[in-house]
């Protein structure tokens, strides 16, 4: 099936999109414009928590399909529809098994997103979670990459990581994050309801998050360099998530 990122352009048809619960990504919004209809469009976009950027006119006419007709506002619509964490949960409880989630703490290139959520389908995980801000959200380019998974594995975005961390903690679940300074994965207890963390490419997994996590697992190297490629940990650490859970 075809992966398309959509633009929509105009007041109406922005604001009749959000009314009809479509699911939009970024809005895009002349700067200094403030009229009514543009009041009112903004209001529907803080409702759904959609971030809003306010661009120079020449920033809108570059992203307009429509030859620059796009009265101010230009709406980013996501390639595929977010699913809710209750819905990932519900995923494990109808499979009969302890949840296995993956976590990503600001991932922003869209290769390592479609990547990692290729592997968490493979590796059995019930769903990712991702944040709104400071991330990639479902990309055509991250709908290709993860080689059709992203049909089966579902994706929740949500507006506080840590916030949703503490919400599944309360259900049971245990969260690891990766890190070089933590404990060797082989020596940690991962089996049970786990939640995997994975941090940004280049800062990787922020102070706060991973003050929440319960276990901080480091993946052994023996190279000239002290890190691996984001998606390329999160695959390491998952499949010693499922060797455990095998065990």
């Amino acid at each position: 099936m075809g992966y398309e990122e959509s633009k929509i352009e105009g007041r109406n048809a922005v604001l009749e999109a959000f009314r009809s619960g479509k699911t939009i990504d970024k809005l895009f919004v002349l700067d200094g414009c403030q009229d009514g209809p543009v009041r009112s469009i903004t209001r529907e976009a803080k409702k759904h928590d959609t971030i809003i950027q306010y661009v120079a006119k020449e920033r809108l006419d570059q992203l307009s399909e429509t030859g620059g007709k796009h009265q101010g506002v230009i709406a980013i619509c996501a390639a595929y529809e977010y699913a809710e964490v209750e819905d990932i949960m519900e995923a494990a409880k109808a499979r009969g098994e302890a949840p296995f989630v993956f976590i990503l703490d600001g991932i922003e290139d869209p290769h390592n997103l479609g990547a990692i959520i290729r592997t968490a389908n493979q590796a059995g995980a019930h769903g990712v979670i991702i944040p709104k801000r400071r991330a990639v959200g479902l990309t055509p380019t991250v709908a290709r990459t993860s080689a059709g998974a992203i049909n089966y594995t579902p994706v929740a975005k949500v507006t506080n990581i840590t916030n949703t961390m503490k919400e599944l903690k309360d259900q049971g679940m245990w969260f690891v994050c990766a890190d070089m300074d933590g404990t060797v994965m082989y020596d940690l207890n991962l089996t049970g309801p786990i939640g995997l963390v994975i941090g940004s490419e280049g800062d990787g997994v922020s102070a706060l998050v991973k003050k929440n996590c319960d276990m901080v697992a480091s993946i052994p190297m023996k190279g000239d360099i002290d890190s691996l490629n984001a998606s390329v940990a999160a695959g390491v650490l998952a499949y010693e998530i499922v060797r455990q859970r095998m065990a």
